[in-house]
């Protein structure tokens, strides 16, 4: 249901006690909604609504609530983010909402930064996305983006046009996990075969990724890349998996 967290679900009934994750207390499914519970729902809400006051507001009542900021980001800002990438899988909503919902849900991060500067580890990792050198398309990239962040994940965009080198620089810079590399045109794909080259002769240790629309699995292997995505709501749960290894 449109608005609705998951772990409000009644399960067992009245007398069924659970944790959730970050709020601080134990609750009981089926009973009236707590504060923190409404606030995270009100988190999911901004996101699934592309709405950036309640972001605002929603965010710092959590902050003041005393709700850990791995809370606020996945069981708030991040729920709404899953949301956002299951319409747009559907075609119900298009690229321009899935960049309010993303602008939504960095207001919010943004306010979180002093927490995560203190010491708080609120972020799942970091993944440089770029579109290759030589091409200039970006709105698959902006979607992977998007849902990148929305999962929780640090992502720095360096744009179209992105040389190996840049790739490799901003990973360094960033101490970056993930290399993410988009190819919209056949003529691309190849430096997205430079780019694992590039990453395996330095002996780094980013992990790869690729896609685009003419990019396919078979090309993936052939270049020894770590992982293809073929849309934005796939690349989320790739970069999970490559992050468990």
């Amino acid at each position: 249901m449109f608005g609705e967290t998951a772990f409000c679900r009644p399960r067992s009934g009245p007398g069924y006690w659970s944790q959730v994750p970050g709020l601080g207390r134990a609750h009981r499914f089926g009973d009236e909604m707590s504060d923190n519970e409404k606030i995270l729902r009100d988190l999911k809400e901004s996101v699934e609504t592309w709405n950036l006051k309640l972001a605002e507001s929603a965010t710092k009542m959590a902050i003041e609530a005393g709700i850990e900021p791995r809370a606020i980001v996945q069981n708030g800002l991040g729920k709404g983010m899953e949301t956002i990438g299951e319409r747009f899988d559907k075609a119900e909503i298009y690229l321009p909402q899935v960049v309010a919902a993303s602008k939504t849900m960095e207001l919010a991060l943004k306010l979180l930064a002093p927490l995560m500067q203190a010491g708080e580890n609120v972020l799942r990792g970091t993944v440089i996305m770029g579109t290759v050198e030589g091409d200039i398309h970006e709105i698959g990239k902006n979607v992977c983006c998007a849902m990148l962040r929305g999962a929780g994940y640090k992502v720095m965009d360096l744009g179209p046009d992105v040389s190996p080198d840049k790739f490799m620089d901003a990973g360094a810079e960033h101490k970056a996990d993930v290399l993410g590399g988009s190819a919209l045109m056949t003529t691309t794909m190849q430096v997205q075969g430079e780019l694992v080259k590039a990453v395996k002769e330095a002996d780094a240790s980013f992990k790869v990724i690729v896609g685009g629309a003419p990019v396919t699995q078979k090309w993936c292997d052939q270049i020894n890349a770590d992982g293809y995505s073929e849309n934005g709501a796939e690349i989320v749960e790739l970069v999970n998996k490559l992050m468990r290894k």
